[in-house]
């Protein structure tokens, strides 16, 4: 079944771009593509009026160009131009790194943006992210990205522009996602959902949602020192994770690897 799922607050003329671009991939690149997504903070649920359109996508190549001694580059890259960023990974890059728990991939299983896609091969993917994500590779994935913005943005203490802030708040949420879901490994990618699901603390949860109500108005935000009951629940969150987490490496599950290499061949197959 066709998957499109758009929000009404999208603008028609960018939806249009992105879907004559996906369509140069398909003709051009002779590709099929899989799942089409918004990426980025239209999809994180804070964005601003001029938020790029973050496409990403899933694509397969026929399946005799996966047996060439040659392979062709497993991503395919569209200009940058303007607002479009619009670009695709090969289902095989994908399924790689997602067992070397890179959380994107399964964010982009369950964006709740969708320009085009498969409706069975969506919920077949996340089926198996589910199965195959490990906790600690993915939290490992969370914890590093957000103390690199951490680290990046406001490590000095010094007045921060304030849409920095979600780029180390989003990891550290979904940290906690993890640690109050102990059976799961795939945290809610729309950023809204996932702090109703964290049992934040109430000034934090206030906070929050008053910068979310301003970016959503504001071409810029503007400047400020950070919170502190942000940078309170960012570090508690951080040094929570260290201990859980951050552990050395964790060998890839062999049967995890069986079950991504049969999806894959089913993939190509069809």
């Amino acid at each position: 079944m066709s998957l499109r799922m758009l929000p009404l607050s999208m603008d028609a003329g960018a939806v249009a771009q992105v879907d004559a671009r996906l369509e140069a991939v398909r003709t051009g690149d002779g590709v099929r593509i899989l799942l089409a997504i918004e990426s980025g903070s239209r999809a994180w649920g804070f964005p601003s009026p001029d938020s790029d359109y973050d496409c990403r996508f899933l694509y397969l190549r026929k399946a005799e160009d996966y047996m060439a001694l040659f392979p062709q580059r497993d991503v395919i890259e569209t200009p940058l131009d303007g607002e479009m960023d619009v670009n695709g990974w090969d289902l095989q890059k994908a399924l790689k790194l997602l067992l070397k728990g890179n959380a994107v991939v399964i964010e982009w299983l369950t964006s709740p943006i969708v320009y085009e896609g498969d409706a069975f091969f969506r919920e077949s993917m996340l089926r198996l992210a589910q199965s195959v994500a490990d906790r600690a590779l993915i939290g490992r994935h969370y914890l590093h990205l957000g103390e690199r913005q951490r680290n990046t943005y406001f490590k000095d203490g010094k007045e921060v522009a304030l849409k920095k802030i979600f780029y180390a708040l989003r990891p550290a949420a979904a940290l906690r996602w993890l640690r109050l879901h102990p059976d799961k490994a795939v945290a809610p990618m729309h950023f809204p959902t996932l702090m109703l699901e964290i049992d934040a603390p109430r000034t934090l949860t206030r906070i929050v949602s008053d910068l979310v109500e301003q970016k959503a108005v504001t071409r810029e935000l503007g400047k400020g020192p950070l919170p502190s009951a942000i940078s309170a629940f960012v570090d508690k969150e951080f040094e929570a994770a260290r201990k859980m987490f951050d552990k050395g490496a964790t060998p890839m599950r062999h049967e995890a690897v069986l079950l991504a290499e049969e999806f894959f061949r089913a993939a190509v197959s069809c």
